[in-house]
């Protein structure tokens, strides 16, 4: 079955985020009613994150799915799997959530097949049910059920974008990179590398972005800009661990990555 489980305990135990705005009251507030949340923003811009923050924030189990082309409903339902000589039904993340009161996160949800927003239409309005049929079962989500989902919108063709009779079950939020001098704290406070050195990565980053839709598919993650400020932080050198952490992970194209390791050199002298 696809799906992780992290057990948070607490405020205290939360991974680190930096909130841009009120986005933090928001995801309490839709908890606190039962209300599905949809986040919406480019890769590696903290959506993630901030679901791990929340869950352990609201001390809550969390089960994370990635999703993908090939995953289907039965992954996160469950199915029957011979053990030991039997035939026994396995609960899929979705419904562990649901049973245990948890928080399910879809990453990427567009990416799973069609038959998976199908079955989290009766878990995104009043009725908060899991209707499970291969063992005839009609699951009402335990206290405490959250059902958060991400995409990114400016990636997504338009055969892979989700439908407004399924977004309009959800509470969305808008997720962007943070702004450059937030961005040098979160890195600064990731990598360990000091402020002052994290500045040229984060301006690096900032021209990057800019070359969007233009040299390159997407910009570069503030997760590349940590592992880069990761890399110095552990004695490497500037050049090559920009270059293979925020360079190479862009493009494939040789002549694509010269003009970058050009504007690298721009940026750092």
């Amino acid at each position: 079955m696809d799906g992780s489980l992290t057990q948070s305990k607490g405020a205290a135990d939360a991974p680190f985020y930096l909130a841009q705005g009120g986005e933090i009251a928001l995801f309490e507030a839709a908890s606190a009613n039962n209300l599905p949340v949809l986040l919406k923003g480019p890769t590696g811009c903290g959506k993630t994150r901030f679901v791990s923050h929340m869950a352990a924030r609201l001390g809550r189990p969390l089960y994370t799915v990635a999703c993908h082309d090939d995953l289907s409903a039965a992954d996160l339902i469950g199915r029957y799997l011979l053990k030991g000589g039997e035939t026994v039904w396995v609960d899929g993340p979705l419904t562990r959530a649901v049973r245990e009161g948890a928080i399910c996160y879809l990453d990427e949800v567009v990416e799973a097949r069609k038959d998976v927003t199908v079955v989290l239409h009766p878990l995104t309005d009043d009725r908060r049910i899991l209707p499970i049929d291969r063992t005839g079962e009609e699951l009402e989500a335990a206290p405490g059920f959250m059902l958060v989902a991400s995409y990114n919108p400016g990636y997504q063709n338009i055969l892979k974008t989700l439908k407004p009779s399924t977004r309009q079950r959800f509470v969305a939020m808008e997720f962007d990179f943070p702004p450059p001098e937030a961005e040098v704290e979160i890195v600064s406070r990731e990598s360990g590398l000091e402020p002052e050195r994290v500045k040229p990565l984060v301006r690096l980053g900032g021209k990057l972005r800019a070359l969007k839709g233009q040299d390159l598919e997407e910009g570069v993650s503030t997760r590349l800009i940590v592992y880069a400020a990761t890399l110095i932080a552990q004695g490497m050198d500037v050049q090559s661990a920009v270059e293979a952490a925020m360079i190479e992970p862009l493009t494939d194209d040789a002549d694509v990555k010269r003009g970058l390791l050009d504007l690298v050199t721009a940026v750092f002298g």
